[in-house]
């Protein structure tokens, strides 16, 4: 592999596998209220939160982090002006403490806060407006968590950059992913170059997993499945990532490492295949090579659907890790192709109807299939060419999925989010 495509395999590892605190749609909300104070420079009296479709989809049935339990977009907004650390980015929650919450309670009740609807925008678009004493302050985010492309005060323009995010990636092409290239990176990359990025996902999101098995968070998916489906290394790998997601669905204040913007995402790519390292007893060395295999061909997919879509991620991360599984045993490229395709041909187009408690199945029913995929291709077995979307090689395949979140499932997100907002009489249109 040459130098140039391995750095750039390295930066896109080191962009993406980044600690996060909760859910990402609520705190770049937070992010946005908070940095919008901070350029106002005192208390906000009052405050207009303006969102992308997707953003209210993410947001509506999350528990805000580090909240108490309390959800919505102008609780996250709210806690965002009251404690809310802008220089903290996605971490920007981290020093919430009780009289915080409190004190955003009664400012919510109070409707310090108003929400609305932004439509013909980019699917991740926010903007923080907060007023008080007569001037105003307001930042724009667009197409990543923390991109912030507009801060404005009082009319003047203090920042303005709509190329933030190219310039801040000049050294990052998603463009040159492909799966044979990936499992070439895999198998050269030197340790010490992702000790660090790989090892903190693996610390954060095995400690925030054991967090969504030892307590009551959610629906308990991850619990459910290990009382009632054993304890073998297929129910675990499942059960991890869904007690992960458990917790950090229910507000756990625990940090975990993303993966194409989501936490979720990244809970989904790297649990299972660390629960199989640990069954297999592999070592640590095998265990990262292999987990950079999950991580980058889930970013190889979500580079064709997109960071917020009606699709969801769950099943892109979850073909990650399989692919993940498949090369820590010992796959080939043909094979680890093969659970890529028997993924998308089994799951592909799972909707996604905004974060909550629900994630966490979907999570564990897009794991479990990831491991039928992984036990078909190492039998050589495996959906064919021209059946459905299955294409003649895997990255047409990963392609047509691709265009089916990105184009085909548009309409489908417009709808879902009617639903979600009471826009549409369901049952006058059934």
């Amino acid at each position: 592999m040459n130098t140039a495509v391995y750095e750039n395999y390295l930066n896109i590892l080191k962009a993406e596998l980044v600690p996060a605190l909760g859910c990402t749609e609520p705190i770049a909300i937070a992010y946005a209220a908070a940095k919008a104070r901070q350029v106002l420079g005192c208390f906000p009296e009052h405050m207009e939160m303006h969102c992308s479709g997707n953003i209210i989809k993410n947001v509506k049935g999350v528990t805000v982090p580090n909240s108490g339990g309390l959800k919505g977009i102008d609780v996250a907004a709210i806690l965002g002006v009251i404690g809310g650390n802008a220089d903290k980015a996605l971490e920007v929650l981290e020093g919430i403490t009780a009289d915080h919450i409190e004190q955003a309670k009664e400012l919510a009740e109070d409707h310090m806060c108003d929400c609305f609807l932004v439509e013909d925008v980019a699917n991740l678009y926010i903007v923080a407006k907060v007023m008080a004493k007569g001037h105003w302050a307001e930042v724009t985010i667009v197409d990543t968590h923390t991109n912030i492309t507009k801060i404005v005060k009082d009319d003047e323009i203090i920042y303005e950059n709509s190329e933030e995010i190219k310039k801040r990636e000049e050294n990052i092409d998603r463009s040159l992913l492909t799966v044979k290239d990936i499992l070439n990176f895999a198998n050269q990359v030197k340790i010490e170059d992702i000790e660090e990025v790989i090892g903190r996902q693996v610390k954060m999101n095995s400690i925030i997993a054991q967090e969504g098995l030892d307590n009551n968070y959610g629906a308990q998916i991850g619990k459910t499945l290990m009382h009632t489906r054993g304890k073998g290394v297929s129910t675990r790998a499942a059960a991890r990532a869904a007690a992960g997601s458990d917790a950090r669905m229910g507000g756990c204040s625990l940090p975990v490492v993303i993966n194409s913007g989501s936490g979720n995402q990244g809970l989904t790519v790297s649990l299972p295949v660390i629960a199989f390292a640990q069954e297999w007893e592999v070592s640590k060395e095998k265990m990262y090579r292999s987990l950079v295999v999950s991580n980058l061909i889930s970013i190889h997919q979500k580079k064709y659907i997109g960071s917020l879509s009606a699709y969801c991620g769950a099943v892109s991360a979850a073909c990650g890790a399989g692919a993940g599984i498949t090369y820590m045993y010992g796959g080939t490229y043909e094979q680890v192709s093969l659970t890529i395709i028997n993924t998308l041909g089994n799951i592909g187009g799972i909707v996604c109807d905004g974060a909550k408690s629900s994630c966490a199945a979907k999570i564990a029913s897009s794991v479990d299939a990831a491991i039928m995929a992984f036990n078909l291709s190492i039998r050589n077995k495996s959906f064919l060419p021209g059946e459905g979307i299955i294409k003649d090689d895997v990255e047409e395949t990963i392609k047509s999925m691709g265009y089916i979140g990105r184009v085909g499932m548009k309409m489908t997100d417009t709808e879902i989010l009617n639903i979600m907002i009471d826009r549409v009489d369901v049952n006058k249109e059934c």
